[in-house]
């Protein structure tokens, strides 16, 4: 893999920017199945109607669609809008849950990239 393809964007959320003023913005990683991850790699994600939220201390994006791999045929298949785990460091998660209950404030996905071979969200404090 080229130095170049090292962060590689595969969706970015353009409208998020637009209707919301980014205040932070933190990476974050995601949990994904086989055939999540390979349908992503060839582009066919969409995270402009996703947000995430906090629930017992796990973050979770919501509404975002990777559309089914086709050559996985009809068993390896998953759900194309499923809640999706992501990954943050304990003391992110406790300010952005603070930030969310306390400020009113809201977390929105804005792009979906591979860095070093794992797929990464940026997700912004709104």
């Amino acid at each position: 893999m080229a130095d170049s393809d090292s962060q590689r964007a595969l969706a970015t959320n353009r409208r998020a920017r637009y209707d919301y003023f980014i205040k932070e913005t933190f990476e974050a990683g995601m949990v994904l199945l086989g055939s999540e991850i390979k349908s992503a790699r060839e582009g066919r994600i969409n995270i402009a109607e996703g947000y995430v939220y906090i629930k017992d201390g796990e973050a979770w994006l919501e509404n975002a669609n990777i559309a089914q791999y086709g050559p996985a045929g009809v068993h390896g298949q998953h759900d194309p809008v499923r809640p999706r785990k992501l990954l943050l460091k304990k003391k992110q998660l406790k300010y952005l849950d603070e930030q969310i209950h306390r400020d009113g404030l809201t977390v929105v996905p804005l792009k979906v990239y591979i860095k070093n071979r794992v797929a990464k969200l940026l997700i912004g404090l709104a």
